[in-house]
């Protein structure tokens, strides 16, 4: 959902696959750049996104001692999925992905960070098993199905995705695109002129798409089930942001006791918009809990 300002890893950033018991995932891994780590992050980005969108958060969350791992989730970019079958895309099955990650992850418990649909499946994953996780940063990803505009542009994409090639839907967003940039609450965002861009919308799979499309739409409310897990809480957002209300995720927060910030100047995806903001956040929050035993 974010325009990452490069595809290419920077120093101390790698690209490689992470294997795990559910199958082989494109990641982008980041070691702390200090002596001491202070622990493993696991990121996930959102709809039509992809593992770079986090490629200015990382090399700042390692400077803070931090290792991080983001992925392509199963049927996003550089990780392969069915094309034309949506059951492995159910929500379940890709929290279970997410599950196997941070088992196949060296150092015990690790902490967990969803951005948007990223946050959905995050939240699914704490809910099916809170035992492999430190904590939990809900950002810029609400407490239940997306804004009603947001649901009529997911709604056209899947429409289009259902009669249409990919290279297509992709020709036919650029057709409809304003000469400026999308506003950065767009749910598809992610999605303008470049080759990288165009490269990962190519690569992405229409079937995963089209249901991970739906969860946006339907994703019921789960706040309750979450605040009752008892692990810690965080959630992030911009300033502005057309998918959830900022009132609305600050209401959230409420109810889950959680923390709270809220970057200036951002919109959807603080993580590319104020990345340096960003990851002070994550990272002071990070610090803030107590050391795991």
């Amino acid at each position: 959902m974010s325009r990452p300002p490069t595809f290419t890893p920077p120093p101390g950033v790698r690209a490689h696959h992470l294997v795990t018991d559910r199958g082989e995932f494109a990641v982008l891994e980041a070691d702390a750049a200090t002596a001491r780590v202070k622990g493993t992050a696991v990121l996930l980005p959102g709809f039509t996104g992809s593992k770079e969108d986090f490629i200015v958060v990382q090399p700042l969350l390692a400077a803070a001692g931090y290792r991080s791992i983001a992925v392509d989730g199963r049927g996003q970019h550089e990780s392969p999925g069915p094309r034309d079958d949506e059951a492995p895309y159910a929500q379940a099955e890709l929290a279970r992905d997410v599950l196997a990650q941070a088992r196949a992850l060296a150092g015990g418990p690790v902490h967990l960070l969803g951005h948007s649909l990223g946050g959905q499946i995050a939240r699914a994953a704490v809910l099916l098993d809170a035992s492999p996780f430190l904590s939990l940063t809900i950002m810029s990803s609400g407490p239940a199905q997306v804004a009603e505009g947001q649901q009529q542009r997911v709604k056209l994409l899947r429409d289009g995705l259902a009669v249409m090639t990919m290279a297509e839907v992709w020709e036919a967003i650029q057709a409809m695109e304003p000469p400026q940039d999308a506003d950065a609450g767009d749910i598809d965002e992610g999605l303008s002129d470049g080759d990288d861009l165009r490269r990962r919308w190519l690569n992405n799979s229409p079937a995963q798409l089209i249901a991970t499309g739906r969860q946006l739409c339907e994703e019921p409310d789960r706040v309750a089930e979450l605040a009752a897990i008892g692990l810690p809480l965080h959630v992030l957002s911009g300033d502005h942001d057309d998918a959830w209300p900022v009132e609305l995720l600050d209401d959230m927060a409420l109810r889950l006791g959680a923390e709270r910030t809220v970057v200036p100047d951002a919109d959807h995806s603080p993580n590319t918009d104020q990345p340096a903001a960003t990851a002070r956040a994550i990272a002071a929050f990070w610090d803030r809990l107590p050391a795991p035993s």
